[in-house]
């Protein structure tokens, strides 16, 4: 996934004697998790299911777990009016944010034009296990939700064995379940975008999974314009707005990565009118001139810590 990943957790008196819940025996099947969801789902992989899938002309029959995602990314889809689109993969390589290198120019509006007549998930379809498109073209890129499912299957792997107090956290999507030893709730935080480790909410989340996407941290720039990492479908440019991130609560880290990415993408006012329509826990920072102002929805109100 391009990224690192951390789990922790508390474990109970007997768990602590037994050589099998040793870091090192958890983590050997930790990592086992998370190389069959690359190998299902990795676009960086060229012989994953969504790279064959890729190449394939209409159909491939795929693994359960890619078959799941691929049909939340088009509930997903749907839900967003095509804000949220896993079929926007040439568009993010065009402009070099996919496993293609940066481009030595902005692309041209004729480019991005052409680039969009390959895109859209209304040409993806699930069909039990099998994928099928209607266009030879189709590029599926899950990189906006299988991080986040990536989370969730390592999540499922503790509770398999037993171990009901965790916080995982793969590249910033995280799970939290249970507390910390001496009976504490985990703290996390929102991270103000600013240079430096600055703090701008802290938060507890209990049993549940948060995702931030913000464009601070993933962009380039050419004369003085700055390019975001994601990608409008409508437009097929970067997004252009004073929203600088989002963060969501959600009982699944695959659908809290998801809904980030909707979120981005409709930008400051039309994206807190979905998360209050959808009543979602979300919590956004609109820059406005050199400030940062927050919003969020009442969903979201009962997880800001408020030190006493």
């Amino acid at each position: 996934m391009g990224t690192y990943y951390q789990v922790t957790m508390a474990l109970n008196e007997q768990q602590q004697l037994d050589a099998a819940y040793k870091i090192s025996a958890i983590q050997v099947e930790i990592d086992k998790q998370l190389e069959l969801v690359n190998d299902q789902m990795s676009t960086y992989r060229p012989d994953s299911e969504l790279s064959r899938f890729n190449k394939a002309k209409e159909t491939l029959e795929v693994s359960p777990a890619t078959a799941y995602v691929v049909k939340a990314s088009l509930a997903l889809f749907n839900q967003s009016n095509g804000a949220f689109d896993v079929t926007v993969g040439p568009l993010v390589n065009l402009w070099g944010f996919g496993p293609d290198k940066k481009p030595i120019k902005v692309p041209s509006d004729e480019t991005i034009k052409k680039r969009q007549q390959w895109v859209g998930s209304q040409y993806l379809g699930v069909r039990d296990n099998t994928l099928y498109k209607a266009k030879p073209e189709l590029y599926v890129d899950l990189s906006s939700i299988a991080k986040g499912y990536g989370v969730d299957v390592v999540a499922q792997y503790l509770e398999s064995r037993g171990i009901n107090d965790y916080l995982v956290d793969i590249g910033g999507e995280l799970r939290a379940k249970g507390v910390k030893p001496q009976n504490e709730q985990w703290m996390l935080a929102i991270e103000r975008p600013n240079i430096g480790q600055n703090v701008q909410r802290l938060l507890q989340i209990g049993d549940n999974a948060i995702a931030t996407s913000g464009d601070y941290r993933n962009y380039y720039e050419f004369d003085g314009i700055r390019y975001s990492h994601t990608i409008d479908p409508k437009t097929g440019k970067p997004i252009n707005h004073k929203l600088v991130s989002v963060t969501v609560i959600h009982e699944s880290s695959m659908m809290a990565d998801g809904l980030a990415t909707v979120i981005s993408v409709l930008g400051p006012e039309e994206g807190l009118t979905f998360a209050k329509q959808q009543k979602l826990a979300v919590f956004l920072l609109v820059k406005q001139g050199d400030e940062y102002i927050e919003q969020f929805t009442a969903e979201f109100k009962p997880y800001l810590f408020e030190e006493k």
